[in-house]
């Protein structure tokens, strides 16, 4: 019974870690989409800026240079997006491997509570036989007719 209680032990161990990884996993996914919404909303407002800038009109070197910049801060978007999803996926893996390990624990912790039946139903059955033997003593004792006590016929 003590391997069985040091293994609900290391188990529940394991699955304490696992939540912290879980834990630190949705903190990273956090702060990745929150990077995200950042640069979409420094997009939008440049977009804007510098929307009302070249309306009023631009050289060309001013619009191409807005242009070059724009598709790099897409880029850094798109790399943000896919840091995003990257984070989002470790998520999922750390709640499969959570609830993998949950079961793990609880396996172990029916495993043990049927040995503790197990063991509790032997005692039982252990004591009901040293009772009924004891009353078995009783009653050849109690008893005028014992079988040892009984002469056989001669013939």
């Amino acid at each position: 019974m003590q391997t069985l209680r040091t293994l609900l032990e290391r188990e529940e161990a394991e699955r304490d870690q696992a939540l912290k990884r879980l834990q630190h996993a949705e903190d990273q996914a956090r702060r990745a989409r929150a990077q995200a919404e950042l640069l979409a909303g420094y997009r939008a407002d440049t977009r804007q800026r510098w929307g009302e800038r070249l309306a009023a009109g631009g050289s060309v070197p001013v619009v191409q240079c807005y242009h070059g910049f724009m598709d790099r801060l897409q880029q850094a978007i798109a790399q943000q997006q896919g840091e995003v999803e990257r984070a989002q996926a470790r998520v999922e893996q750390c709640r499969a491997e959570l609830a993998a390990q949950q079961l793990r624990v609880a396996s172990v912790r029916k495993l043990i509570e049927r040995r503790q039946l197990e063991a509790l139903g032997l005692v039982r059955r252990r004591e009901q036989k040293a009772s009924d033997e004891a009353a078995s003593r009783r009653r050849r004792r109690a008893s005028p007719w014992q079988p040892s006590d009984t002469v056989p016929f001669a013939a």
